[in-house]
């Protein structure tokens, strides 16, 4: 037996086909169903590619910060970060993007895949303002395939487990990373003062 898969042929001889309601549940449109798992979930990772490579992001805002615009298009604020603006760069070359969406106590999640387009136009950014701050720009998510997987992963991980949840002190700092990095750097400081400016730049 050859020690690495290399075909979609070898791929399909050892899983076979997907059948029954791994295909029934892929649909080209956002249905009432998924609708509802969108506006409910409040956290999203995002998927894009660019000529770097791939980049995954995670996005979190009180439920229902998705907005369903209608039955093939989702929007959600490009909220304040650290400017590293990675998955818009990728955006402005290559529109793909996935949308992974988990919701708090729920194993099931739910798959956007699409065409995305960066959308600046004052009005519909000061549609997205939260703790009287406007976003700069706002993801358009245009679907072509939409559907919810198995929580198979989320029940093995026991993600929402409350006694497995670990205390932040329980992995090194942000400050402790940065400054094995860079030994000038001052991660004491860093550390703490963190809190305070998490509090003043969050929007």
């Amino acid at each position: 037996m050859p020690e690495f898969v290399t075909t979609e042929t070898e791929l399909e001889a050892i899983y076979g086909q997907p059948a029954g309601a791994a295909v029934i549940k892929e649909i080209d449109h956002i249905s009432d169903h998924y609708r509802r798992f969108i506006e409910t979930s409040p956290f999203v990772v995002l998927a894009t590619s660019g000529p770097e490579g791939l980049d995954c992001t995670p996005r979190g805002d009180p439920r229902g910060f998705v907005r369903v615009v209608d039955r093939r298009t989702v929007m959600l604020p490009d909220r304040r970060g650290n400017n590293r603006i990675d998955t818009l760069r990728n955006i402005v070359r290559d529109p793909r993007i996935a949308l992974l969406f988990l919701i708090p106590g729920i194993g099931r999640t739910l798959r956007i895949n699409g065409r995305a387009a960066i959308r600046v136009d004052r009005e519909l950014c000061d549609s997205f303002t939260l703790e009287g701050k406007a976003p700069r720009s706002v993801i358009a998510v245009t679907a072509e395939s939409v559907y919810t997987q198995c929580p198979k992963a989320l029940v093995r991980s026991r993600l929402w487990d409350p006694s497995l949840h670990l205390d932040e002190g329980s992995l090194p700092s942000s400050g402790t990373i940065m400054k094995a990095l860079q030994q000038d750097f001052d991660g004491d400081t860093y550390d703490r003062e963190y809190p305070q400016r998490l509090k003043e730049t969050i929007y």
